[in-house]
């Protein structure tokens, strides 16, 4: 019988990660046991999760979290396309939906520790607290996607395949016959073949927003556009204008229900503005700032960067970054998340380029 702090309750997707992971920690003398959460979507059954719990004979149970899903994830995902902004439901999800809801069912039985298969780590430093480092594995680290995740629940949050790369954790996957060692998870668990267009325009019955015109950096007419939603800055196939060079959309105008495009060399900004701020440990100290970086989206490779308190608010509640060198893609309603080394030191959400008026 395992000892009461030997006890982890893993979060089960029916994926190699979550499966591997729980694999590892009860290869460790944890006394595991597996819970997959229902969205209330059928791209990740619980069938997968619970044949994964059958093979490493864990206890397994499922818990239906649909309802707060579709309020705080589904909701704010069609509400941020619909105003022009590009969504990241998934650090949404993992400080809204699934950290809390392990937490909870954690205290629920009396376990201390709760478990995902994130590429990420965490360390506990001599004074107690805990903090968030880069996965080992760089192609596929995603402590991008937990820089919300509270304090408190990071001191419980075992990464168990942080140490280990994709193709090591795929292949003790394959050695061990794990029912998941082929599945990959979607880039979006509720949206059918990444199709996020088809996805609003079904959940609102129609589009969510009209079409409108598509305009160049001078205010010239160059298109027009099926809705805002449909479209990231950023993006370049798929705008329907005619050119000898491909145009880019560099910013989208809500009020004025429009796309502004650009060229190749029109997608670069120097910096951006960051709201709805998260600092693990309060805001970056001087030593931090002389290595800090910036990841303006999960697969950007982070650049170096400056950073300004915006106001006299203490903690501040917006911030102004500026680029070692100009970086394009500026995409408001994505998150930008801030390093020191390894170390994830926390983020926010980019409200806007520094170059915008």
């Amino acid at each position: 019988m395992a000892m009461k702090g030997k006890k982890v309750l893993v979060g089960l997707s029916g994926g190699v990660d979550s499966a591997v992971a729980a694999w590892l920690l009860k290869k460790e003398g944890y006394h595991v046991e597996g819970i997959f959460l229902h969205n209330g979507f059928p791209l990740s059954p619980a069938e997968d999760a619970a044949r994964v719990a059958g093979a490493l004979e864990i206890p397994f149970n499922r818990i239906d979290v649909s309802r707060p899903f579709e309020e705080k994830i589904v909701r704010y995902f069609v509400e941020e396309y619909r105003s022009g902004r590009t969504p990241n439901p998934c650090i949404r999800c993992n400080r809204e939906i699934k950290i809390p809801a392990l937490r909870e069912e954690a205290d629920r039985r009396g376990f201390p520790w709760i478990a995902t298969g994130h590429y990420a780590r965490t360390k506990r430093l001599e004074n107690g607290e805990t903090v968030l480092l880069k996965g080992r594995d760089r192609k596929k680290d995603q402590s991008y996607f937990l820089f919300e995740v509270t304090r408190e629940d990071l001191a419980r949050l075992l990464l168990p395949v942080g140490d280990r790369t994709k193709e090591e954790v795929r292949a003790q996957g394959k050695e061990l016959r794990l029912p998941a060692s082929g599945r990959e998870s979607q880039e979006i668990c509720f949206i059918p073949d990444d199709d996020h267009v088809s996805f609003l325009n079904a959940r609102c019955g129609g589009s969510p927003s009209p079409p409108g015109p598509v305009r160049d950096r001078d205010g010239n007419v160059v298109g027009s556009h099926r809705g805002i939603h449909t479209v990231t800055v950023g993006q370049r196939r798929g705008l329907g204008i005619a050119s000898t060079r491909p145009w880019y959309v560099v910013r989208i105008d809500k009020a004025g229900n429009t796309i502004i495009v650009g060229r190749e060399e029109d997608q670069y900004s120097r910096g951006l503005v960051i709201g709805g701020l998260t600092f693990h440990g309060g805001f970056p100290g001087e030593s931090e700032k002389e290595n800090l970086e910036v990841k303006i989206r999960y697969r950007h490779p982070g650049v170096p960067c400056t950073i300004e308190r915006i106001g006299d608010d203490d903690p501040p509640s917006s911030v102004l970054v500026r680029f070692r060198r100009p970086q394009k893609a500026v995409a408001p309603g994505q998150g930008a998340v801030f390093y020191a080394g390894d170390r994830l030191l926390g983020g926010g959400w980019i409200e806007r380029s520094a170059d915008e008026e």
